[in-house]
Formats: structure tokens, C-alpha cells, sequence
């Protein structure tokens, strides 16, 4: 029996999948997300299952990989493309490699083009393949950067995806549509820029002239991403603070879920690092906390108990996030970001003190009194 997970990373817009195969309890995570390696691990282990490889479908732009930190925590094995130019990994693949968990396996497709280092992974029986960025739901990825040629992807998907059975289905490595899946017969009739009549230089021509900016993460990710993910700090990623279910992100900062703070505000210290004006401004506050301004905060660190956790707020985390390194620079041991500050609070429906009551359909930060 194949047990089949399809995961989301809501920042980065990324799908992970987990296969496993139930007789022998061994699986395999295909483009794992750093901040998501708890969430996997904890999936892993709920079904039972042992985690023997990570894969890679490519190195990515737009996130870190957990390979290597599931690795570290799972024991499982690295395997990307031979031509990634990565190093750490246990495997380099190329066409035609098989990578096997228990009695199943996937087959090893060389798909370049989005990058010189892609791979299409293809199931034992054909019924689906994971194409990465090469071919997304009624698209695929970009050819402008690491090595990308848009007439070797046009060639990588006619030959080696769209030549699968009709009845494949296709899992891609993004969606930014809510979209989950698609098929070999349903992208060959209906892709607007691989489907139908599309010729290589219908193809090259538009992929040449889409002008996009470059991915905000690829200055931190294909760095990371070429070393298989390992920080440069290993023991913090690998720490495991008890106080809350936090999530360590590649920059080196520990961050809260906004609904596990709201059930447990009396258990920390909220401090929220937004100037006067913004504490009582349209995004309100969380009530009981406590305001000092990100520029007074190293200097007022001592207002707060060191006995109990602390948890920096500002609008959209960022400020936080550099409180959060004041903090453990005055010695704070327990100390968290709330990604994604009171924007995301008030967005998943957290309670605010002061701030307004919304028009519908109207942000919070774009509204003006």
C-alpha cells in the first residue's frame, strides 16, 4: 500500500511530498522546507513510517531545503540532481537512477531547463511524477537565472513529462493559485505555454521576454541550498526549546504560531516593539503587553523577567526579529518572533485591544482613520 502526503509551506508558496510504503514502514520527503521540518517529522512519525530519503527536485530559490536538518534529526539520506553543483549530499542522481523506499521506487528523470540541475521523479507504476518547477499547473518555471534554458525545458517536458501516460498525474513544486494537481492529458491540451501547437520558438520567445523580478529569497537560499541546507549555526537549528511548539527559520530566528500565543498570553511576556503611534494606531495591540520601541529596547531589556519566555511583536515581524536577537544578546534565553507581527494576527482573527473594526474586505495596515 503507498501512503501518499501532499504538504504545503504557506511562505514560499512550496508543495513537499511524502511517500511511504506501508509494508515496510520506509519513505521518502520530496523538496523538503526548512521552517516545515518539524510539521514533517511529526507527520513521519504519526504514520508510522521511517524516513530513508530526502530528494530534491532542484536547487531551490525561493526557500531553504530541510534536507539536511532532517537528516540530522531523521537519519534520512540526501539525493539531488549530479549537475546541482551541491555538496553534502549521500547521492548524486542521474537519468534513469531509481531511489528506492521498501518495495516501491522512484525513477530518476534528468528534466533541465528551469535550472541545469533539475530532476522529474516518476513512480514505479506511472500513476504520478513530481516535476518540480518544470512544469506547474498550466505553466512552468522560469529560465533567467541558475543556468536556465528555455529551450532545454521545452525539451525536457516534451520528451521525458508530457510522453508519461495521459492518465499521470503531475504534482509541481509551487502553486500560488491554491491549485494541487494536474495531468499529463490535461497540460498537454491545455498549458498555454507547453500545451496544444506550441512550437520551441513559441515557447523561447515567451519565456525570454517575461521580465520577472528575481525571487526575494535567492540571495539566502541557493547559497544554503547548495550546501544541502546546513546553517551555520547547527546546534541552534537543531535546539529544541520546551516552552512552546516554536519554528526555527534558516535566518537564525525562533518563531511563534499566532493562535498558540493567544491561548497561553499569561504564560510569556508580550513586547510589542512598534513605535507610540503604531501601539495605539489602526492594527491595535495584543492586550497585556508591554511597549518599548525597538531603539529603547536594549537599553530597557531590564524592565523584563528573564524567568519567563518572551515573545517580540512589531506590524510584520520584522523589527521583532531583530528584537529578538537584542534580547538574546542581554542574555535572554527564551525568547520568540511573532512572524508575521500583527498583520498576520489580526488576519487569522486573533483578539487586538484598541486598533478598528474593519470594513469588509479592508486591510488593517491600508486603512486610514
Amino acid at each position: 500500500m503507498l501512503i501518499f502526503r501532499q504538504l504545503f509551506d504557506p511562505a514560499s508558496s512550496t508543495y513537499s511530498y511524502l511517500l511511504g510504503d506501508r509494508r515496510s514502514g520506509e519513505a521518502l520527503l520530496i523538496d523538503p522546507v526548512f521552517e516545515q521540518v518539524r510539521r514533517d517529522a511529526a507527520l513521519v512519525a504519526e504514520l508510522d513510517l521511517r524516513l530513508v530519503w530526502t530528494l530534491e527536485t532542484h536547487v531551490h530559490a525561493d526557500h531553504v531545503t530541510g534536507a539536511w536538518l532532517l537528516k540530522r534529526r531523521a537519519g534520512s539520506r540526501i539525493a539531488l540532481a549530479c549537475d546541482s553543483g551541491a555538496e553534502g549530499a549521500d547521492r548524486y542522481l542521474v537519468h534513469g537512477d531509481k531511489v528506492g523506499f521498501g518495495r516501491r521506487y522512484v525513477g530518476v528523470r534528468t528534466t533541465p531547463g528551469h535550472t541545469s540541475g533539475c530532476l522529474t521523479y516518476v513512480l514505479d507504476d506511472e500513476s504520478m511524477a513530481f516535476t518540480g518547477d518544470c512544469v506547474l499547473i498550466r505553466g512552468c518555471g522560469r529560465t533567467d537565472f541558475q543556468q536556465g534554458d528555455p529551450h532545454a525545458l521545452y525539451r525536457s517536458v516534451h520528451s521525458q513529462i508530457l510522453t508519461l501516460p495521459e492518465t499521470c498525474l503531475l504534482y509541481p513544486a509551487h502553486d500560488y493559485r491554491g491549485l494541487t494537481v494536474t495531468s499529463v492529458a490535461e497540460e498537454r491540451r491545455f498549458s498555454p505555454r507547453l500545451g496544444g501547437e506550441i512550437g520551441e520558438g513559441d515557447f523561447t520567445g515567451y519565456m525570454n521576454n517575461l521580465r520577472l523580478p528575481h525571487p526575494k529569497q535567492i540571495d539566502v537560499a541557493v547559497p544554503a541550498n547548495l550546501r544541502c541546507g546546513r546553517p551555520d549555526d547547527e546546534k541552534a537549528a537543531l535546539a529544541e526549546p520546551a516552552w512552546a511548539p516554536l519554528r526555527y527559520s534558516f535566518a537564525g530566528i525562533w518563531e511563534i504560531h499566532p493562535h498558540w500565543l493567544e491561548e497561553h498570553t499569561d504564560e510569556v511576556q508580550i513586547v510589542d516593539v512598534r513605535e507610540p503611534d503604531e501601539f495605539v494606531g489602526p492594527l491595535g495591540h495584543i492586550g497585556g503587553a508591554i511597549l518599548i520601541p525597538l531603539g529603547e529596547l536594549a537599553g530597557r531589556a531590564g524592565e523584563l523577567s528573564r524567568e519567563r519566555p518572551v515573545v517580540a511583536v512589531c506590524r510584520a515581524g520584522g523589527r521583532s526579529a531583530q528584537a529578538t536577537v537584542i534580547l538574546q544578546q542581554a542574555g535572554f534565553r527564551d525568547v520568540a518572533n511573532l512572524a508575521g507581527g500583527m498583520l498576520r494576527w489580526r488576519a487569522e482573527g486573533c483578539a487586538v485591544e484598541g486598533g478598528v473594526v474593519l470594513p469588509s474586505g479592508v486591510e488593517a495596515d491600508s486603512y486610514v482613520i
